[in-house]
């Protein structure tokens, strides 16, 4: 190799040295990874020399561990060369270069022993305490000693074995590196003045606060730096003699040193002029924000959320790198959280159209979930809000989407009063604004909306022919049923109220009745709706009494705004239903003047827990509620009476008033067909809508389903509105669409509903055979099922014509 290659490779190892230096003190958590590629077992804190085995197959680890040991041995000493004028220059005092030389000496002395064998620091040891003892026995046994040969003794001790112990100890790793700055600086300074003086607390104090906390820093903590600052201030002044004011200088030095003020000065000046740059107008890059170039900024810097987030607007991309990075390679997490929490309002600030509000939950997606406390739980609402309204957009129908924002006007509309409540002023004062200028937008399209289906011939379809009825989205399409309102609230309020039996076939309208209670009784009634179809999915008593007060808890909230306590967790996991019933006492001390309607729906799925769990204790629980808690009402709703039910079953249904939901009375019906909703057009002819009737019996689930293909064939051939009234025609033509929609409910039905001998039963009536002598108790039973009628000449026939079609086209064709 040439000089010239020689001196370039030289200077290539200088470099490395310095930029590892670099990284000890500005970027551990960069060297960290850095280490992992050089060897998986490798970190700051492991001694390469440990795995001198692997150096001829892992050259790159061979040469860190070179690297390392280089700046062990040397940057001390150049440290300690430039300290050492400014000390003189500082205090003028003479430095001692022979005492700090000789320090080196042994410091050098130990890196070499222990690169050859990493415990030679033990037999370090053992010379010191070797040393002692002979000193301690020259004292007692030879006093005739001369005291130089005691103070030779003590002069190799100290000079020699000392610093060599002391640099086996921290070097060897690149925490080693740092900690042998400040200890090698700080105690070679410490020899190079007068031993007791008080200067030495100075000098010890300045060396090992700017160099030795850097290195606690990052191995120890910030903590464990403050206490060594503090236990150390206070030594000074035990062990040097030194005064009350300069033992604190040195532990006040050391915190400076933990808190790394050093740097935290220009980089505070630095970020503050960034700040003011971006302010006049100069767009500053986030590049050369201080955590790029320092990852342990301990004390806080303003404005770097700021600019992150006025970053965003212009590049999104910079702006996210920014937020990754401080999150993954630094400890500013929490300007990362409050950049995101100012982009996060921003962003919905800024919104001016629906189009705009749509986009925010893919422009915010990034954000994670759930996200940091300074965005709070607030964000994913208006997320969710935002993908609403995108669907809102995409509804197939300018009513749909009317409907779709008012809903989303309700939800936003109760996001707004909640910041306001806040007990969160920041979080509410974030999104609040925000808030408010989407209900501005919302309001302003729905408006538009509502001009263009005045505009539309459309015909609005707003029949729902599916799930349950909801109050909040279905508004005033749940018609009649008056009757059984007021039998429920006239039997619950009385003196002894017995047990509810709600029951009827599927699709007839139990549940929406249930969600509808609410609104149709007084005040003093609180209806408490639980779906028994969540309760089964649990396989111990425990997840169903749990199951059980959640919902009842949420029920209350939703139907009285009554926020009932929670029950003891710890009584519920170990005994669930007595902490149950514990639990409807304070709930009724919580609200003495009300009575509480227990609606238990689909509560035929209890049985599924008696025969999952082999225990009745459910039951059990029910009817203590019925004999001893007067405040509380029971009302069972399903398809099945009490004679289907298990015999068990009798001995808990004691005292029951059944209630039979049935059809629609006729005028109910034709309300639901020509009004279902407030301002709908006039689309029928008056034949029409008397064979609906006919066709469907008044079925509510067979009203609105034949309703709603009728709109939508409407809709498909000619506009609605400027083209002709639906006729009895028109109702008879999408009779096989009716049956192809309505198929799950009529298959159900079929399969589900009826037994074998029920079915052959029907088979026989249909194709016209003669009956079979067990066919007139199936009979009696499809009667009761409100299937088979007796018609006018004692001649059965079907009540409802769909199901007689369905039966006659397909069912029949399937046995």
């Amino acid at each position: 190799m040439n000089k010239k290659n020689a001196a370039a490779c030289f200077w290539q190892y200088i470099a490395e040295c310095a930029g590892l230096l670099y990284w000890v003190y500005f970027k551990p958590l960069t060297l960290n990874r850095w280490l992992g590629e050089i060897h998986p077992k490798l970190d700051i804190n492991k001694n390469p020399f440990a795995m001198r085995v692997e150096f001829p197959n892992n050259p790159r680890l061979a040469r860190y561990a070179g690297q390392v040991w280089c700046l062990s041995a040397t940057v001390p000493l150049l440290a300690l060369l430039l300290v050492g004028p400014l000390y003189s220059l500082m205090t003028k005092e003479a430095f001692d270069w022979d005492e700090s030389t000789l320090f080196f000496l042994g410091w050098f002395v130990g890196l070499l022993l222990t690169r050859m064998h990493k415990n030679w620091w033990i037999l370090g040891f053992l010379t010191l305490f070797a040393i002692g003892l002979l000193l301690a026995i020259g004292s007692s046994f030879a006093p005739e000693v001369t005291n130089s040969v005691r103070e030779g003794l003590a002069y190799v001790a100290l000079s020699l074995v000392l610093p060599g112990v002391v640099a086996s100890l921290v070097s060897n790793t690149v925490l080693g590196v740092a900690l042998s700055v400040g200890l090698g600086v700080g105690l070679g300074v410490g020899l190079g003045v007068a031993v007791g003086a008080v200067s030495v607390g100075v000098a010890l104090g300045l060396a090992v606060g700017i160099a030795l906390c850097v290195a606690l820093d990052v191995g120890l903590g910030v903590g464990s730096g403050v206490a060594l600052g503090v236990g150390l201030g206070v030594g000074s002044r035990v062990v040097y003699g030194v005064s009350g004011v300069y033992g604190v200088v040195y532990g006040v030095t050391i915190i400076i040193g933990v808190l790394r003020v050093w740097f935290w000065i220009p980089e505070l000046l630095w970020t503050t002029a960034l700040f003011l740059l971006s302010r006049s107008g100069n767009a500053s890059s986030l590049r050369y924000l201080p955590p790029y170039f320092d990852e342990l900024i301990r004390l806080p810097l303003p404005f770097m959320d700021i600019l992150i987030a006025d970053a965003y607007r212009d590049n999104p991309a910079a702006a996210r790198q920014t937020i990754d990075y401080l999150i993954a390679s630094t400890n500013q997490q929490g300007v990362a959280a409050r950049a995101m929490a100012f982009i996060a309002v921003d962003s919905l600030s800024r919104c001016q159209t629906l189009g705009d509000i749509a986009a925010t939950a893919e422009q915010l997606a990034w954000i994670p979930s759930p996200p940091p406390p300074e965005v709070g739980p607030v964000l994913p609402q208006f997320l969710e809000i935002g993908q609403s309204v995108r669907s809102a957009a995409n509804a197939t129908s300018t009513y749909r989407k009317i409907e779709s924002l008012d809903s989303l006007l309700t939800v936003l509309s109760r996001l707004r009063d909640s910041l306001a409540f806040s007990k969160n002023a920041a979080l509410a004062a974030r999104f609040g604004s925000a808030a408010e200028r989407w209900l501005g937008i919302l309001q302003a399209a729905r408006r538009t909306l509502e001009q263009e289906s005045c505009d539309s011939p459309e015909i609005p379809q707003v029949y729902i022919a599916g799930p349950a009825l909801h109050p909040e989205t279905a508004k005033n399409r749940f018609k009649g049923r008056r009757d059984i309102f007021r039998e429920i609230e006239t039997l619950a309020l009385s003196s002894q109220p017995p047990v509810l039996l709600l029951y009827g076939g599927r699709r007839t309208g139990k549940t929406s009745a249930l969600k509808y209670l609410p609104q149709k009784v007084g005040g003093e009634l609180v209806p408490l709706l639980v779906d028994m179809q969540g309760g089964a999915t649990g396989t111990t008593l425990g997840s169903l009494a749990k199951y059980l007060a959640e919902e009842i808890i949420e029920a209350a909230r939703k139907s009285r705004n009554l926020h009932l306590p929670y029950p003891d967790k710890r009584d519920l996991a170990s005994d669930p239903f007595p902490a149950l019933q514990k639990w409807l006492q304070r709930v009724e001390r919580q609200a003495p003047g009300k009575r509480f309607l227990l609606c238990l729906d689909e509560f035929e799925r209890l049985s599924e827990v008696v025969r999952a769990t082999g225990s009745r204790a459910p039951l059990n629980f029910l009817r203590h509620v019925l004999q001893h808690r007067q405040q509380w009402i029971l009302l069972f709703s399903g398809s099945h009476t009490l004679e289907e039910l298990d015999d068990y079953w009798s001995d808990y249904l004691i005292n029951t008033r059944s209630l039979r939901v049935t059809y629609l009375q006729e005028e109910e019906a034709r309300e639901l067909i020509v009004a279902p909703v407030e301002e709908f057009p006039d689309i029928y002819e008056p034949e029409a809508v008397d064979r609906i009737i006919q066709l469907t019996r008044c079925q509510p689930y067979l009203v609105q389903l034949t309703c709603f293909a009728l709109v939508e064939e409407l809709n498909r051939k000619t506009p609605g509105r400027d083209g002709h009234q639906a006729t009895a025609a028109d109702v008879e033509a999408i009779i096989p669409k009716v049956l192809e929609t309505g198929g799950p409910y009529f298959r159900d039905f079929w399969r589900n509903s009826l037994t074998e001998e029920q079915r052959r039963a029907i088979g026989r009536l249909v194709n016209g055979e003669a009956p079979a002598p067990s066919d007139s108790w199936a009979w009696r039973k499809l009667e009761q099922k409100e299937v088979l009628e007796v018609g006018p000449e004692g001649d059965r026939r079907f009540q409802v014509p769909l199901v007689q079609q369905f039966i006659e086209n397909i069912a029949i064709r399937e046995m």
